[in-house]
């Protein structure tokens, strides 16, 4: 279950200079999503010229039924300058990664509530920060891509593009870096980094709220 609401307003008509092709995603809109807000200001972006098609459907962190829905708007996704996703962070990666080299904007931010979260079977989350990083990292999370939740760029622990608290698993912004290569925006990197106020997301509030008792150290 998810909380989601919208960007300021500039900030979102901000995003793609140009034409944007729009994805609302109402799975998880059980909870709350800003359905009128969002179609208020879409409707201002399509008078003004700036839409260059929108889709409505559900649960788009699902890769496959994301690839289906998108097929009948190919042209569409190709006039656009970029693409605007009103959905969760994962649903925001999983557009990123489905369209490739394509730029993606998240156009909302997402809260934090416990529960289920979406029904991708791929190893995207979202940490709920109520600050989404996803429009200054290509569309890959650097809280939860990253096993320190770096907002500024790797340790100096990686090794061979590879996460030194888990060899196995790929540094999260050695991946951040090639997506933005790929996408010719290497220079996003350059802006200050915003710095994150960890108390507002999920995984610190989850860890504060492990008992004491669970973490206590047996002989």
């Amino acid at each position: 279950m998810l909380i989601t609401q919208l960007k300021d307003k500039d900030v979102i008509t901000s995003l793609v200079n140009g034409v944007a092709f729009i994805i609302n995603c109402h799975g998880c809109k059980e909870i709350y999503f800003p359905e009128e807000e969002a179609k208020v200001l879409q409707k201002e972006m399509a008078m003004a010229g700036k839409v260059s098609g929108i889709v409505t459907t559900d649960y788009i962190c699902n890769p496959d039924n994301l690839k289906l829905q998108l097929e009948a708007y190919k042209d569409e996704i190709e006039e656009a300058d970029g693409v605007l996703v009103f959905s969760c962070g994962v649903g925001v990666q999983t557009v990123a990664e489905v369209l490739g080299d394509k730029h993606v904007y998240a156009a909302c931010d997402t809260l934090q509530l416990p529960g289920f979260q979406g029904v991708t079977p791929l190893e995207y989350d979202c940490g709920q920060c109520g600050e989404c990083y996803l429009n200054l990292t290509g569309g890959i999370c650097p809280i939860t891509a990253c096993s320190k939740s770096l907002v500024n760029g790797p340790c100096g622990g990686t090794k061979c593009g590879k996460c030194e608290v888990d060899p196995t698993m790929e540094c999260g912004w050695e991946r951040i870096y090639q997506r933005l290569k790929a996408q010719n925006r290497l220079d996003v990197l350059k802006f200050p980094t915003r710095m994150h106020d960890f108390s507002t997301d999920m995984v610190t509030k989850v860890t504060k709220e492990v008992p004491e008792e669970a973490t206590e150290v047996t002989e």
